[in-house]
């Protein structure tokens, strides 16, 4: 959307999208560049710090970092690059307000642990700055609804920088879904079906080097992830899933989650990994309260169902178990096939995705390969980091609105809840407030919906 079509008094546009502020977005005047702070430069923010670096609308103006282990590195990579010298924070958890109260920084990257996202997105729209978060938003769905309100009432965007939903098959599927291929929409599955125990244990000497330690002793996220799986029962990923999802099914924009249920398995995984590694380890014999494999079924507005797994403890190649369904056609991720009913060269049979996804791979990647070529994920990191920076360098609103980035993010308390209460289904809250009827999706259907 144009910024003449956005309403100045921070209220929210009929079509539901965030508002940006009247006046001047930036502190400084336009130079052409988005100037880039970043909260969090460990493994997740490295990887958004190398896409900065590449480009030449990019200024990487500080950073911010509890461990000096992760400043360093991003020091010498910047350096590397032939890139200034960065203002660094840190010394301790509320380092990153410092950062914040900077003039020169137009948005920030949060890839900090879960935990922090909330409080951390939160002062960084009331200080005036774009959000570009990893997930996930918050750990409660009062933190989503926080992150909401702030939102709301600053007028400044946020993002959760869900790069599945730029994965080129997930956009190719998306590119046939908006021209009727597989009919009309009844079904649709994801989820993160990804052997994760080598990231959730580290020997603490070589990064994912596949130990059987957690907490300050390992390195990344093994210093925190694993915690909540020894914690907390639910999907505690639901995002690369449901992100694609939203998309497909229009959810936020003429459909909705409505309501959802979550079940989990019994957790033998983690235990098993660790006594296999070393046996009589104290982490063999740990309570993992979160299941190895989490179900959680979800209803919508319009009729379809949904279905996310969560599976990261067992043995499995990865796999994020894509199934768009609908009266003409089905695609199925796993086995990567496509069966389109009317068009299939033979009965009831299986025939390649990538067939069909060559015939319909989506206009922004046969436009933006080269551009994307090297970038991490198979490329998708440089799309969802583009859309963001080019959101933020044309002030207007982001391609993941905080709509759509609350609403994959909250299945993980809500999944959480439905468990805990034996269960029982959740009712899934309607962020926009109603306005969910009216709005339009524009995701990717051309480069400002980028």
């Amino acid at each position: 959307m144009e910024r003449r079509e956005f309403i100045k008094n921070g209220a929210v546009a009929t079509a539901g999208l965030i508002i940006l502020p009247a006046g001047s977005l930036f502190a400084a005047p336009d130079s052409g560049k988005v100037r880039l702070g970043y909260i969090g430069v460990g493994a997740r923010g490295m990887s958004h710090i190398s896409e900065g670096a590449l480009r030449d609308d990019v200024e990487i103006v500080a950073i911010c970092d509890t461990q000096e282990s992760s400043l360093k590195m991003c020091r010498e990579f910047i350096a590397k690059k032939g890139r200034p010298a960065v203002k660094e924070y840190t010394g301790g958890l509320d380092a990153y307000k410092k950062l914040l109260e900077r003039k020169d920084i137009d948005a920030v990257i949060i890839a900090t642990p879960w935990q922090f996202h909330r409080d951390q997105a939160i002062a960084a729209m009331e200080a005036g700055k774009y959000v570009g978060c990893e997930v996930i938003a918050g750990l409660t769905v009062q933190d989503h609804w926080d992150i909401v309100n702030t939102s709301e009432k600053t007028g400044m965007p946020y993002m959760t920088l869900e790069n599945v939903c730029y994965r080129r098959d997930v956009m190719a599927a998306l590119n046939m879904v908006r021209k009727g291929v597989f009919g009309e929409i009844v079904h649709l599955e994801g989820g993160y079906q990804h052997n994760l125990r080598n990231v959730l244990f580290n020997n603490g000497k070589q990064y994912y080097g596949g130990g059987v330690e957690y907490g300050p002793g390992a390195l990344s996220e093994a210093q925190w992830r694993t915690q909540f799986n020894i914690d907390q029962d639910g999907d505690l990923y639901p995002t690369h899933g449901a992100g694609p999802i939203i998309q497909y099914a229009n959810i936020n924009k003429g459909n909705r989650f409505t309501n959802l249920v979550s079940f989990s398995s019994k957790a033998r995984g983690l235990s098993a990994y660790v006594e296999e590694l070393a046996p009589g380890h104290p982490n063999a014999k740990l309570n993992y309260k979160n299941g190895d494999v989490t179900t959680t079924m979800i209803n919508c507005a319009n009729g379809e169902t949904v279905v996310l797994t969560h599976d990261t403890h067992l043995p499995r190649p990865y796999s994020l178990a894509f199934r768009v369904q609908g009266t003409g056609g089905i695609w199925m991720d796993v086995n990567k096939s496509v069966y389109i009913e009317k068009q299939a060269r033979k009965n009831d049979a299986w025939e390649p995705a990538q067939e069909w996804f060559e015939k319909y791979d989506h206009p922004l990647w046969k436009k933006y390969e080269k551009e994307a070529e090297g970038a991490g994920h198979g490329g998708m990191d440089w799309f969802v980091f583009n859309g963001f920076i080019k959101a933020v360098k044309e002030k207007k609103q982001t391609p993941i609105d905080v709509y759509d980035s609350v609403t994959m993010s909250v299945i993980a308390p809500l999944s959480a809840k439905s468990l805990k209460e034996g269960n029982m289904p959740q009712a899934f809250p309607d962020f926009t407030r109603n306005k969910w009827k009216n709005r339009k999706n524009v995701f990717a259907l051309d480069d400002s919906g980028f």
